[in-house]
C-alpha cells in the first residue's frame, strides 16, 4: 500500500548490503504498532531483522525534509493552495535531556505549560482539491541559535524554491510578527494570520487603538496594521473562551472589500487540518514513541512518522479509508 500514490520513488538506502531494515518497513512498523516502540519490537515482530540492523538504519539514512516533498508532489497540485504554518510539542516526559539530544523544555498549547519534549514546526499544504499533506518541517534545535520565526520563513522559502505555488499561508498569532507578514508580502501570498488583542490598528490610519477595542461586525472590518498596512480583521468566540482575533490580507489593489466572512471561515478550516496532523502523528503513527537518543536516529524516526502520516492521508483522498 505504501507504493500506491508514489510515483517518484524516494531514493535509495545507503548500504543495502549491510541492513535489512529500509523506509517502507520502519514506516509500516509505526502504522501498525504505534504504541509498542523500538528497535527491539520491530525485530520481534520480524523474524529475520535484528534490532541492530534497525538502529543501523536510522543511524545512517539521513532524511531530509526535500525526501518528503520529493514523495508527495506528484499526488498532490502544486498551485493555488493554501500553506499552514504550525508548531506542536511531542511530549517525552520521561527522557532526560541530557542524555537524549533535541529533548527541552517547550511551552505547550495543550498543557499550557512549558512540558518536556521534542517541538517540531511544520508546513501542511492543503491544495485546491482539499488534499492535505505536510511538506516541510523542522525539528527545533538550540544549537543553532534560530527562532521558530527563523524556521518558518526559511522553510517557506525551501518549498517556493522546490516548485510550490501556494495562493495563501495561514498561522497562529505566535508567527504574525510584523517581520513575518512584511515577508509574506514580499513573496506575493494572501494570507490568513491569528493576531494578539492588544495589537495596534487603525480605521482612519492615524488614530491606533488595540483591536480588542474596535466594533468589528460579522463582515469584517478594515483597518491599518501599525508598521504593516491595510488588513481586514475578523472576531470569532469560541466555547468557553474571550474573542480571538483575525487578520486576511490580499496584494490585489482593492481586493480587501470582497473578502466575506465566508471566505473567512473557510480558510480556518483549512488551518485546522494542521492541528488534526499533530493529533494523527502523535497518536497513530507513533512520532513520539521511541527509544533512541541521537539528533541522526531521532531524525530518522520523525521523517518515517510524519512520512507515514502522508501515506494515511493519501489514502483517505483516495476513500480507501474514512478519517
Amino acid at each position: 500500500m505504501l507504493g500506491r500514490f508514489r510515483v517518484q520513488t524516494i531514493r535509495a538506502i545507503s548500504k543495502p548490503s549491510t541492513t535489512k531494515c529500509n523506509l517502507d518497513t520502519y514506516t509500516l512498523f509505526l502504522l501498525a504498532a504505534s504504541k509498542y516502540p523500538g528497535c527491539t519490537r520491530l525485530a520481534e515482530i520480524m523474524e529475520e531483522l535484528s534490532h541492530d540492523s534497525v538502529n543501523r538504519f536510522s543511524l545512517r539514512e539521513r532524511y531530509e525534509p526535500k525526501d518528503l516533498f520529493d514523495e508527495v508532489k506528484l499526488n498532490i497540485n502544486l498551485v493555488g493552495g493554501t500553506l499552514s504554518g504550525d508548531d506542536t510539542v511531542v511530549d517525552k516526559p520521561h527522557s532526560d535531556p541530557k542524555i537524549t539530544e533535541l529533548i527541552g523544555y517547550y511551552y505547550s498549547g495543550r498543557h499550557h505549560r512549558a512540558v518536556k519534549g521534542i517541538q517540531l514546526i511544520t508546513l501542511y499544504y492543503t491544495d485546491l482539491s482539499l488534499k492535505s499533506v505536510p511538506i516541510n518541517y523542522r525539528i527545533y534545535n538550540k544549537q543553532e541559535r534560530k527562532t521558530k520565526n527563523d524556521y518558518l520563513q526559511e522553510m517557506i522559502a525551501e518549498v517556493l524554491d522546490w516548485g510550490l505555488s501556494p495562493k495563501t499561508v495561514t498561522t497562529d498569532s505566535w508567527y504574525s510578527s510584523q517581520k513575518n507578514l512584511k515577508f509574506f508580502k514580499d513573496k506575493g501570498l494572501r494570507f490568513l494570520t491569528g493576531v494578539a488583542k492588544n495589537r495596534s490598528c487603525s480605521v482612519d490610519g492615524k488614530n491606533y487603538t488595540q483591536v480588542q477595542n474596535l466594533e468589528i461586525p460579522e463582515v469584517g472590518l478594515i483597518v491599518y496594521l501599525k508598521n504593516f498596512g491595510q488588513v481586514k480583521v475578523f472576531r470569532r468566540s469560541f466555547k468557553n473562551e474571550t474573542y480571538r482575533y483575525y487578520i486576511m490580507y490580499i496584494p490585489e489593489k482593492d481586493a480587501l472589500l470582497s473578502i466575506s466572512r465566508a471566505d473567512f471561515k473557510e480558510l480556518h478550516s483549512i488551518h485546522w487540518g494542521i492541528e488534526c496532523y499533530h493529533r494523527a502523528i502523535k497518536q497513530v503513527c507513533g512520532v513520539g514513541k521511541f527509544m533512541v537518543r541521537t539528533t541522526e536516529t531521532i531524525r530518522t524516526h520523525f521523517f518515517s512518522a510524519i512520512r507515514a502520516f502522508t501515506q494515511l492521508e493519501l489514502m483517505r483522498a483516495e476513500e480507501l479509508i474514512e478519517n
